[in-house]
C-alpha cells in the first residue's frame, strides 16, 4: 500500500494533525483531553520535542512541534499508540482510534511569518468552529488549547514553548507582552466573527490545510533534497502524497531545460507554438517516458490545451518513424544525466 514520505531532519518544525477513525471522537470528555495532554508531555521528555502550540478538537488534534533530533516518526508512533491504548482501556473499547496516517506539514522556521501563521491557525481553531461566543467571549474560554497557557503562565505546562511565537509578534513573555498578544488574537477572533466563511478568514490557511510544506521558495528547494534522499531508500512506487508529487514535478522541471536546448526551443516558445507542435509532442513523450508527472501537469506546463492531447502525442511519437531522431536526442540527455 502506498504511504507518504516522512521528511525528518534535526530541528525540523511540523504542523501535525490527526483525526479519529471514521471521524469518531477521540476526546469524549475533559478526562480524555487530560490524558492526551499528559501523554504529549511524556513524549516530549522521551524525544526532546518542543511543542509550540496545540489544540484538541473533539475528533482531531493539531500540534506545532519542533524536533531537535530527527525523530518525528518514532515520537508519533509512541504518542498515538500510547494514547490509543489509554483511551481504549478507559472506555473499554478496542481497535483503531485514529484514521490512517497523521498529516505532518513541514514548516519554515527561518521565516517568522510561516511559523506564526501556523501557530495562529492552531490557536484559532476553536474560533473557526464557533466553540465560544466570538463577540463577547474569549479565545481562552476554550480550555483544551495551548492559548490559555500562553496568556496565563500559571496554566502553562512545562513542555509548552511560547517564546518563538511571542517573539515573532514582538511580544515579551511578561504581563505587557502577554496583554499585547491577547489583543492581537482578539483582533483575529473578530475577523473570523465578521467573515462569511471562517475557514477563509486568512488567505494562508488553505496552504496550511492542503500543502505538504509551508515556507519560502528556498525552503521548499531544500526540502526537495530531503525528499530525494528519502526516495532513494525505498521503492518509489510505494510512496504517495504531495511531497512526492512535488519531487516528481521538480525532476521534470530539471529535465525540461536540456530537452528544450536539444530541440532548439526557448521556454518562451511554449506559449506561442501551436498546441500540437512537433516539439511539444516530443517534450510530452519525454516527460511521460522519463518522469512520473501527470498528464495534467504536462498539459499546463507545455500549453497543450486538453490532457487528451498528451496521450495522443505520446502515441504518435511512438508510432511514427519521423520522430525517431527526436526520441534519440532526448534519450541521450537522460543517459548523460544518469
Amino acid at each position: 500500500m502506498a504511504r507518504k514520505i516522512r521528511i525528518q531532519y534535526p530541528g525540523a518544525v511540523y504542523h501535525v494533525m490527526s483525526r479519529g477513525n471514521h471521524q469518531d471522537a477521540i476526546f469524549r470528555d475533559d478526562k480524555d483531553c487530560e490524558i492526551f495532554s499528559d501523554t504529549l508531555g511524556e513524549v516530549c521528555i522521551k524525544t526532546g520535542w518542543l511543542v509550540h502550540a496545540f489544540v484538541l478538537m473533539g475528533n482531531h488534534y493539531h500540534l506545532l512541534v519542533e524536533t531537535p533530533a530527527a525523530n518525528l516518526v518514532e515520537g508519533m508512533k509512541w504518542l498515538q499508540g500510547t494514547y490509543t491504548q489509554r483511551f481504549n482501556a478507559r472506555h473499554k473499547v478496542w481497535g483503531h482510534l485514529l484514521q490512517g496516517r497523521y498529516k505532518a506539514l513541514v514548516v519554515d522556521r527561518s521565516e517568522s511569518g510561516y511559523f506564526t501563521a501556523v501557530s495562529n491557525y492552531i490557536h484559532l481553531n476553536p474560533a473557526r468552529a464557533g466553540l465560544f461566543n466570538l463577540q463577547s467571549g474569549s479565545l481562552s474560554d476554550y480550555r483544551w488549547s495551548s492559548y490559555p497557557g500562553y496568556i496565563k503562565p500559571s496554566k502553562r505546562p512545562e513542555w509548552l514553548c511560547v517564546r518563538r511565537t511571542l517573539g515573532n509578534l514582538n511580544c515579551a513573555d511578561d504581563s505587557n507582552g502577554l496583554s499585547m498578544y491577547r489583543r492581537i488574537m482578539r483582533k483575529r477572533v473578530l475577523e473570523i466573527a465578521h467573515c462569511d466563511n471562517p475557514r477563509e478568514a486568512d488567505s494562508e490557511w488553505e496552504a496550511i490545510r492542503k500543502g505538504w510544506c509551508f515556507g519560502a521558495e528556498g525552503f521548499q528547494k531544500e526540502l526537495m533534497r530531503h525528499v530525494q534522499k528519502a526516495t532513494s531508500r525505498v521503492r518509489k512506487d510505494s510512496l504517495e502524497g504531495n511531497a512526492l508529487r512535488s519531487y516528481d514535478q521538480q525532476a521534470a522541471e530539471n529535465l525540461l531545460r536540456p530537452m528544450l536546448k536539444e530541440l532548439g526551443v526557448q521556454e518562451a516558445d511554449l506559449q506561442t507554438l501551436p498546441k500540437g507542435a512537433r516539439e511539444k509532442k516530443l517534450l510530452a513523450w519525454g516527460f511521460r517516458t522519463f518522469t512520473t508527472v501527470s498528464r495534467e501537469w504536462i498539459t499546463q506546463r507545455l500549453n497543450m490545451g486538453h490532457v487528451s492531447r498528451v496521450t495522443q502525442s505520446v502515441n504518435e511519437v511512438n508510432r511514427n518513424a519521423e520522430y525517431q531522431d527526436g526520441k534519440l536526442q532526448l534519450q541521450k540527455i537522460v543517459k548523460l544525466s544518469d
